[in-house]
């Protein structure tokens, strides 16, 4: 059965601070992009090593993967018109200077443990200002869209627009240490971690199904060797966030693009 836009998919994101399409990418496309998220796997264990569970951004690689496959995706008019009728017409994915593979660790079962993205405590925000964005429904936003069935991500409903209760926090507060577990223990550590947090729920993507969801509610993944993952991940931008995410200090993006301006720099004097 093909996609089919609703109005519960609008309630779901402004109750829950997420919503699922499920099944919005078609199967060629799905099969195109498995096609060419193993060549990004093989350049992200290359370049980082086996445990690597990113490679970000695409636009550093796009000479060496399949540029119209990933242009495609980001450009899919069943995609982008479920993203504006959910959000705005504003808003769209940010694209390859911030689109990411994620990947399963090779060698040792992993986890990103119970967190908020960014808050008033981020280094480098005015907290006076996030406290205003955070308000922000339509503000900060991100996406999993995955090419394999992707069980990683927990997530507290709701979270996205209150601060931290007091249980919330002493689970963050106790998160396990996994250095030095084998893949089992660390994996049930994770588990039984994500499982302590009142109110969380364990999102499932099936291949082609794609999710917006708040970055500002609690979330966490646990990954596997043996549970192979390439779900593509990407901010969602109106034009306000951009220019926001464009001019944070600590914005990776404005990083990289700020290195990159020295080196051309560099390379015009010489």
């Amino acid at each position: 059965m093909s996609f089919t836009f609703s109005d519960q998919h609008v309630a779901d994101f402004y109750r829950d601070g997420f919503t699922i399409f499920r099944s919005i990418l078609p199967p060629a496309l799905i099969r195109d992009l498995r096609r060419t998220t193993e060549t990004a796997r093989q350049i992200a264990r290359q370049e980082q090593g086996a445990q690597a569970q990113r490679l970000q951004p695409l636009a550093l690689y796009l000479d060496r993967l399949d540029h119209r496959t990933f242009q495609n995706y980001l450009e899919l008019p069943v995609l982008v018109d479920a993203i504006q009728h959910t959000l705005s017409p504003d808003h769209h994915m940010a694209g390859f200077d911030t689109l990411a593979v994620l990947l399963e660790p090779a060698e040792q079962s992993w986890g990103v443990l119970w967190h908020r993205d960014i808050s008033e405590q981020s280094p480098q925000v005015d907290a006076a200002e996030m406290r205003q964005l955070l308000r922000d429904p339509l503000f900060f936003i991100q996406v999993s869209c995955a090419l394999y069935t992707d069980s990683s991500l927990w997530y507290v409903p709701g979270s996205h627009g209150r601060p931290d209760l007091e249980r919330e926090r002493a689970v963050a507060d106790a998160a396990p240490r996994l250095e030095g577990m084998d893949e089992v223990e660390a994996e049930r550590l994770c588990i039984e971690h994500a499982r302590a947090m009142p109110g969380a729920v364990q999102t499932v993507l099936e291949p082609g199904d794609f999710m917006l969801y708040r970055t500002n509610a609690w979330h966490q993944g646990c990954y596997t060797p043996y549970r192979k993952r390439a779900t593509l991940h990407d901010y969602i931008w109106n034009s306000a966030a951009e220019k926001w995410y464009r001019n944070w200090p600590g914005s990776a993006l404005r990083r990289r693009l700020a290195a990159e301006k020295a080196t051309k720099a560099q390379e015009e004097a010489s």
